[in-house]
């Protein structure tokens, strides 16, 4: 997948494992209680539906769960409307890209914390759309299907295509399945579109992609800047984190490891 870096493919693998289990269902529990303002029934509402799937795909508990949504339906005293969604964007070690995504309730709170962990790893943060050009938001269907071939996905793709579905606008293939990338606001018609193609659809979501990426090939920046990466996820009010980093795979490892 172009502009898809080798750290947001181990990230993606190890965040919940990695993650402060409490964090991770304060962080999701919030996601559902946004989309929940628009109606309580998943389905009717895709954003909670997804917000829901992505919950449970991380353990969080049912009852968690339903009382995220009696909160953000206003069952709960609309706890759901202190928080909004806001996007940081900065500079990491070596001029990594970086987008930060956060759901708060104190826009001076997180924008000093997430200042500091920039500050304090060799990264700037920035002005509003400094580095977001060098990225676009995309639909990531993710087909679990070991084994799947690329001509059987080749298959349903064109006759997904044929029957008026969403236009794919780039897929990957690895031993678990495929990931799948259409345009952000065909989200709901692909995954819809995959299923029906007899695909085991296991996760969709929106995602920033990078169309440029920034190697590093210094071994100290490249743990400064995962370093710094790390911490900007660990902070609660924050959602998602992605860059533009680009390393060979074996330093990763060494400098991971």
């Amino acid at each position: 997948m172009a502009g898809h870096s080798k750290w947001a493919q181990i990230k993606r693998t190890k965040a919940v494992v990695d993650a402060r289990r409490g964090a991770v269902f304060t962080r999701l529990g919030r996601e559902i209680m946004v989309a929940a303002r628009g109606g309580a029934d998943p389905a009717g509402n895709f954003q909670l539906r997804t917000a829901i799937e992505k919950a449970k795909a991380a353990g969080v508990p049912n009852a968690n769960i339903d009382r995220a949504i009696a909160k953000g339906s206003g069952q709960g005293g609309g706890e759901a409307d202190r928080f909004e969604a806001v996007r940081y964007e900065g500079y990491g070690p070596g001029g990594v890209a970086v987008l930060v995504e956060a759901l708060t309730d104190n826009r001076n709170r997180s924008a000093a914390e997430i200042r500091l962990a920039f500050s304090k790893h060799g990264g700037n943060l920035g002005e509003t759309g400094c580095v977001s050009y060098l990225f676009e938001q995309r639909s990531v269907v993710r087909i679990e299907q070991p084994g799947l071939e690329e001509e059987a996905l080749l298959e349903r793709l064109l006759a997904l295509e044929e029957e008026g579905g969403p236009t794919v606008f780039s897929y990957s293939l690895d031993p678990a399945g495929a990931e799948v990338v259409g345009a952000y606001a065909d989200l709901e018609a692909l995954q819809d579109g995959l299923r029906r193609q007899g695909l085991n659809v296991s996760e969709w979501e929106h995602r920033w992609i990078a169309s440029t990426s920034c190697r590093l090939e210094d071994p100290e920046l490249l743990r400064s800047c995962l370093r710094m990466l790390d911490v900007l996820e660990e902070l609660d009010d924050v959602r998602s984190v992605t860059a533009n980093l680009e390393a060979d795979e074996a330093l990763m490892e060494a400098v991971m490891g």
